[in-house]
């Protein structure tokens, strides 16, 4: 019994040891409030995108709740405007995985609303499959989508100065590569449709998340808009919604154990969106609501100026 005893106190020691240095977060401190300021935040019907929508209402901003599924995106505004108290949350239809849908979203939006002060690009895909215009899933909504719909607000951002873009990659870009032949070839970056292409998929569109932020801060520069990347944190969230059900089951107990909480997983996103000071580090990438190195792939200039490129090609900018 004591032999048990102590084979549990360790894996409770262990579990708390890892948490608490490994997966738990840091919070934003910040106590910017936001009345008069306008946000948009990208999939905020759910996960951490609605946990850091909820915030950002809280602070007093309109925010604009950018998703694709409207019932749930109203249901969301609805829960956001009554635990907020704020009643300027509004549902907008946005489909990334759409380039038309994206459009339809950026002239609706500069018809109707005359600030934006913040653009959060949390939407995010893990799964298999193809756009509207047959672009990998994970390509086309995590990187593709959020670069065209950045690029068509982009002068509404800087009329509104000093604003923010902020967009949500993650610690597993180390594991990206982009092979433009491919893309080239078959509008994705991997050339499968198995479990791992759909894993390597994701990490690929992630790295392509902090090139893209890279490049952006040069275009930037001497503008009154910074634009910053981040990893938020091991979170359970809809994003495995795609993934095989075995999978979503292998993963389930694990996350329940480890994963962050929505509440602690959107505090690097806040801290990006509303920190003072950080002007100077627009283009860098953060993690724990600190500044972090990226990957060395991530800090290649050559590849996210062709990176972006490309990108204007294919969203139909050029």
């Amino acid at each position: 019994m004591s032999a048990l005893l102590c084979l549990i106190a360790g894996f409770v020691s262990l579990y708390v040891l890892v948490y608490y240095c490994v997966f738990r977060s840091a919070r934003c401190s910040s106590s910017v409030k936001l009345k008069g300021k306008t946000a948009i935040v990208t999939g905020s019907n759910t996960g951490i995108g609605k946990s850091t929508a909820l915030e950002l209402a809280k602070r007093g901003a309109r925010v604009i709740l950018a998703c694709r599924n409207k019932e749930r995106g109203e249901a969301a505004a609805y829960d956001i405007r009554r635990e907020s108290g704020n009643n300027q949350v509004v549902f907008m239809h946005l489909d990334l995985a759409s380039l038309k849908s994206v459009q339809s979203f950026a002239e609706t939006f500069l018809k109707t609303e005359p600030r934006l002060d913040i653009l959060i690009n949390n939407a995010g895909v893990m799964g298999l499959g193809c756009t509207e215009e047959g672009f990998g899933m994970a390509f086309g909504v995590n990187h593709l989508g959020h670069f065209l719909l950045t690029n068509l607000l982009l002068e509404r951002l800087k009329q509104c100065g000093p604003s923010r873009v902020v967009t949500v990659a993650a610690l597993l870009h180390h594991l990206g590569t982009i092979d433009f032949s491919l893309l080239n070839s078959q509008k994705d970056l991997v050339s499968g449709q198995s479990t791992w292409d759909s894993f390597q998929a994701y990490c690929n569109s992630k790295l392509c998340n902090v090139l893209f932020t890279r490049e952006l801060s040069n275009k930037l520069e001497g503008t009154s808009v910074s634009c910053y990347c981040l990893h938020p944190g091991v979170i359970y969230t809809e994003l495995g919604r795609s993934m095989s059900l075995w999978l979503q089951l292998l993963m389930m107990p694990f996350a329940k154990l480890f994963f962050l909480s929505l509440e602690e997983g959107s505090q690097t996103t806040l801290y990006c969106a509303l920190q003072e000071g950080i002007e100077p580090l627009s283009g860098r990438y953060f993690s724990n609501c600190a500044l972090q190195q990226v990957g060395v792939k991530a800090r290649d200039d050559a590849l996210a100026k062709k990176l972006w490129e490309v990108s204007e090609r294919l969203s139909g900018l050029s």
